[in-house]
């Protein structure tokens, strides 16, 4: 596959992530390094949406430890159960937050960061990472980015 991601002129949220889904499939495909295709998912998400920021982090030594983004210099270690991200690690739950100033305990690495969802990334039942994505405006993530974002980290 070439390294270009092909989207849907005037197409609505859904449409962008169904357009997507195997081209980020295909991408994946046969690359076994989970850094690599971190660094790609997220640029595909950068790309397609125009997310604030959209990066990953790993379980490391029990804490999470920044991994592949794009966007504003970020928080490097963030602990179970803190914030959004050590939330849906400690949860195994994709978190949906709407207004991030109203979540207790939120860690605002940018001040900027106005919504945010966080989707844990799974090897067999264990938590591995997590995709973290940020925007600067409120309620901008839904049911539909949820579906279709954990869809995708499924093919991590």
């Amino acid at each position: 596959m070439s390294e270009e991601i092909s989207l849907p002129k005037n197409a609505n949220k859904e449409e962008i992530y169904q357009a997507l889904l195997p081209q980020v499939k295909a991408l994946l495909f046969g690359e076994e390094d989970l850094i690599a295709n971190m660094a790609n998912m997220a640029a595909v998400l950068k790309e397609a949406f125009g997310f604030f920021w959209v990066g990953f982090y790993i379980i490391k030594k029990g804490e999470l430890v920044l991994g592949p983004f794009q966007g504003p210099v970020a928080c490097t270690r963030i602990q179970k159960g803190k914030g959004v991200c050590g939330k849906a690690w400690e949860t195994g739950e994709t978190q949906l937050v709407p207004d991030v100033n109203a979540f207790p305990g939120h860690i605002a690495c940018s001040a900027s960061s106005q919504s945010e969802i966080v989707v844990p990334v799974s090897k067999g039942k264990e938590i591995i990472a997590v995709l973290d994505i940020d925007s600067d405006q409120l309620d901008a993530f839904d049911a539909v980015d949820q579906k279709f974002l954990e869809e995708m980290v499924g093919y991590l």
